[in-house]
C-alpha cells in the first residue's frame, strides 16, 4: 500500500504570475475515481483558479486524471469542483474578488492525515513583466547570498 500522505501537488507558476497576499486552505469536493487518482498523484494545477457561483466557490481548471481502473465510472478530467470554507472566509475571499485585479488561484493540493484532499488557494494579484523580471533579480539575490553565508562558514 502506498503512503499517500505525502501527496503534494504544486502549481508553481502561481508565485510566479502572482503576488500571494492571503493563502486559505479549503476542502474540495471528489467523487470516488478522483481521490483515488489523487492518491496516485495523477493530477496537475496548471491555469486553475476559483470562481464564485450563488455564494459558492468552484474550482476550474484542476485536471485529475481518470482512474485507471474506473471503467465506465471514470469522472470528467478538468470538470469544476466545489471548495469548503467557512463562511466568513468565503464572504470575506467574495468581497475581496469585487476588486478589479483580484483573483484567487490553485497553490497546492494535498492529502491530510486523515485522508481528505485539500487545496491551498491564494488571494492573487496579477504581476507585470517587469515585476517579474524584478521577482527572478530578488531571487536570484537571495540565492547568492545563501551561498556566500554557507560557502565562509
Amino acid at each position: 500500500m502506498t503512503d499517500y500522505r505525502n501527496i503534494t501537488i504544486k502549481n508553481r507558476r502561481a508565485s510566479y504570475d502572482y503576488e500571494i497576499l492571503e493563502e486559505y486552505t479549503a476542502g474540495i469536493v471528489l467523487v470516488g475515481t478522483e481521490i483515488k487518482s489523487l492518491r496516485l498523484g495523477k493530477a496537475s494545477l496548471v491555469d486553475c483558479y476559483a470562481y464564485f457561483d450563488r455564494g459558492e466557490l468552484y474550482i476550474r481548471g484542476v485536471n485529475i486524471s481518470e482512474y485507471h481502473w474506473g471503467s465506465f465510472n471514470n469522472h470528467q478530467p478538468k470538470r469544476d469542483r466545489k471548495l469548503l470554507l467557512q463562511r466568513r472566509e468565503l464572504r470575506k475571499l467574495e468581497r475581496a474578488t469585487q476588486d478589479p485585479g483580484l483573483t484567487i488561484v490553485g497553490l497546492r493540493l494535498f492529502i491530510n492525515d486523515r485522508g481528505l484532499a485539500k487545496i491551498v488557494i491564494g488571494l492573487a494579484r496579477g504581476r507585470k513583466s517587469f515585476d517579474k523580471r524584478e521577482y527572478i533579480k530578488e531571487k536570484d539575490a537571495k540565492r547568492e547570498m545563501s551561498r556566500e553565508f554557507v560557502r565562509h562558514r
